[in-house]
């Protein structure tokens, strides 16, 4: 199915958060999936909020993540585009000037609430006499412009959702222009979505409404709508709402705190389906097991600590090669022995950096059994200090010192890294060295 087109678009707004995120990405993956094409759209019509900062670190993101687009667009390219289709919509009698201003539509929906009805738009406009309109313009009003929806249900087999219908009768005719000319969402959506060849529109349940009344504005507008698919909300691990202003779940910040790409990519291509969420090391895996069809209605909690969880499991399946150009403008040396030795042991990559550090930078012992650490010193072996020393060499310092047991490791780590956890000392003693390894073991900074 080479012929799926389906976008990415957000607005240069904020930094993007797991939330959007996961949009994306659900997009993304179906695309790679299906053999089909992944276009990146930059709604940037918001012109009081939109930043070219913004922007720049979306693009970044998404990189990062891996996910590249086929192809990109941005709608302040294509104002002309939105104006040559409104003025198809008034000449077919399906969209109209309106004048209330917001104070004024403000007070019709009190109105109607206080009443027990819904607060639909009342469609005065279309009352309006040529004179009248007029007079408004006279007095400097500027109009808005509604899109007149039909009287009819909208129906639909929604991709996530099922079958999925709305009656158009409980809808507000949806604002295509402002008063001062600027296009808004659900117009420049469609327009959009019709001139690049969009055949499937995946999003969040919150635009399950838009979506209905959309429809009928691709058909106003001569085409066909594209396949939807609405996919459920993601909530904190508490149950509230995600927010793109909680700063801490940015993807920046998350990247900031070591969560690897892979990871989140894991992590929100399963979350909300009914497969079991699955640590894996190479965005081609995600794609091979991504199913659209697996996505269920009930609402999505995104969790730090899973994410902390899945990222430590795919570092622990991170080949060096995956990583030797991160650790070495760490400063990391040790090659792949070095990350084999401590690979295990890793919650984030910069852990590995602070392995390093332990290992080669000055680093003041802490000595609990000065009879164990000092006969290790002097029992430690001539020649290489490989991993295969170490059975010997504990053995050796337990018959001098009748030392077993925690009794006899932890003051040797203690002593060798000043830590009470961590990768196993064996594999780690030929990057210490032996100056550094005697030095340390008699309870001198080293």
């Amino acid at each position: 199915m080479t012929d799926i087109k389906v976008r990415f678009a957000p607005s240069p707004t904020g930094n993007l958060h797991v939330g959007n995120l996961r949009t994306a990405l659900v997009n993304f993956l179906f695309a790679r999936r299906q053999g089909g094409h992944f276009m990146l759209r930059i709604d940037d019509t918001d012109t009081d909020r939109s930043t070219a900062a913004f922007e720049a670190s979306i693009r970044e993101d998404l990189q990062w993540m891996g996910m590249q687009w086929d192809s990109e667009d941005r709608q302040s390219a294509r104002l002309d585009r939105y104006d040559d289709a409104l003025k198809t919509l008034l000449a077919d009698g399906r969209a109209y000037a309106c004048y209330e201003t917001p104070e004024e539509l403000g007070l019709k929906r009190k109105a109607q609430l206080s009443s027990g009805r819904p607060p639909v738009y009342d469609r005065a406009a279309l009352k309006l006499t040529d004179a009248q309109k007029a007079g408004f313009e006279a007095d400097g009003r500027r109009p808005h412009y509604r899109f007149l929806l039909d009287d009819a249900e909208v129906a639909w087999h929604d991709m996530v959702r099922g079958e999925v219908a709305y009656h158009m009768s409980s809808l507000s005719d949806p604002v295509l222009f402002r008063e001062d000319g600027r296009v808004i969402y659900t117009m420049a959506s469609v327009v959009d979505d019709i001139d690049h060849g969009i055949t499937h529109i995946i999003r969040g349940e919150d635009h399950v409404t838009n979506s209905a009344a959309q429809i009928q504005l691709f058909e106003a507008l001569g085409a066909q709508a594209p396949a939807m698919g609405h996919v459920a909300l993601l909530a904190g691990a508490d149950g509230e709402g995600l927010s793109k202003r909680l700063g801490s779940l940015s993807i920046g910040q998350l990247r900031g705190d070591g969560m690897r790409a892979e990871a989140i990519a894991s992590l929100l291509a399963r979350i909300g389906t009914s497969d079991p969420v699955v640590a894996q090391a190479a965005l081609d895996a995600i794609i091979a097991g991504f199913e659209l069809s697996r996505f269920g209605r009930a609402t999505a909690k995104f969790d730090p600590a899973e994410l902390a969880q899945i990222n430590t499991r795919v570092i622990q399946q991170l080949d060096f090669a995956d990583v030797a150009a991160e650790l070495e403008a760490a400063g990391v040396g040790g090659g792949s022995e070095f990350w084999q030795a401590v690979r295990d042991n890793l919650a984030t990559l910069a852990e590995a950096g602070d392995w390093w550090t332990v290992c080669t930078a000055p680093l003041a012992p802490q000595i609990t059994a000065a009879e164990v650490t000092t006969a290790a010193a002097d029992l430690l072996p001539a020649g290489d200090l490989s991993a295969d020393i170490w059975g010997d060499w504990t053995k050796a310092v337990a018959a001098e010192t009748g030392a077993k047991g925690r009794g006899l490791f932890m003051p040797l780590r203690l002593a060798l890294t000043g830590r009470e956890k961590g990768p196993e000392i064996a594999p780690m003693l030929a990057f210490m060295g032996r100056d550094r390894i005697q030095a340390r073991l008699r309870g001198e900074t080293a």
